[in-house]
């Protein structure tokens, strides 16, 4: 599995991880909202299913599209961190076209681009990705689907947001899970300019808190 090396995202001031206090001060802690899984989970996973979704292994080309850097720890309700939680990511590629066989124009999607990636949390329960920024498509605002399983047995599936698109608020299911602003804060990422980390790609912060 490539791993993408932590790189202290609080030090931009970027994300959710800002308001995540220490473990025995976290009985407020919002939970990320449970969302729909979507009908684009993957029918069969691609070859290469590591946490670099920009870079198709084998492949020269890379993936059209801005590159976004995400990253942040998976925590329960207290704010214990939970070592080993899987973490699944999906989404389009930079035309809005999915993997899946019920994706109309599946042909002319970028086949550069990886479109899930899995990766298990490390021992601060911190997880990264290389992917790209998400784009809208017919009906959907930018979003990037998510689904994290710890070893207790609770699973967690979600969706994260672009803060500030204007089709934020048009879009049903971002409604219904950004009830109010606690709630929000944990779907919606600030994405900042990352420079030191690769040209004209972006970062954010996300902690994901299992109820």
């Amino acid at each position: 599995m490539t791993r993408i090396p932590s790189r202290r995202l609080l030090l931009l001031g970027v994300g959710a991880g800002l308001l995540v206090p220490r473990a025995g001060d976290a009985a407020t802690l919002a939970v990320t909202p449970q969302q729909t899984e979507g009908p684009f989970y993957p029918a069969s996973f691609p070859a290469d299913i590591d946490n670099d979704l920009v870079q198709v292994r084998g492949q020269a080309a890379r993936a059209m599209g801005t590159v976004l850097h995400l990253e942040g720890r998976v925590l329960d309700a207290n704010g214990r961190v939970l070592p080993g939680a899987v973490v699944e990511i999906w989404q389009s590629d930079a035309r809005g076209i999915y993997d899946h066989p019920r994706q109309a124009g599946r042909e002319q999607r970028d086949q550069a681009f990886q479109g899930y990636g899995r990766m298990m949390a490390d021992a601060e329960g911190r997880y990264s990705f290389r992917t790209l920024k998400p784009v809208a498509y017919p009906g959907r605002t930018p979003h990037i689907h998510l689904k994290v399983a710890i070893s207790a047995g609770a699973q967690l599936t979600s969706q994260f947001y672009v803060a500030g698109e204007p089709q934020n608020d048009a879009d049903g299911l971002f409604r219904r899970a950004a009830r109010s602003a606690r709630e929000r804060e944990r779907i919606e990422m600030r994405l900042a300019p990352a420079p030191g980390l690769e040209a004209g790609a972006l970062a954010t912060t996300m902690d994901i808190v299992i109820g």
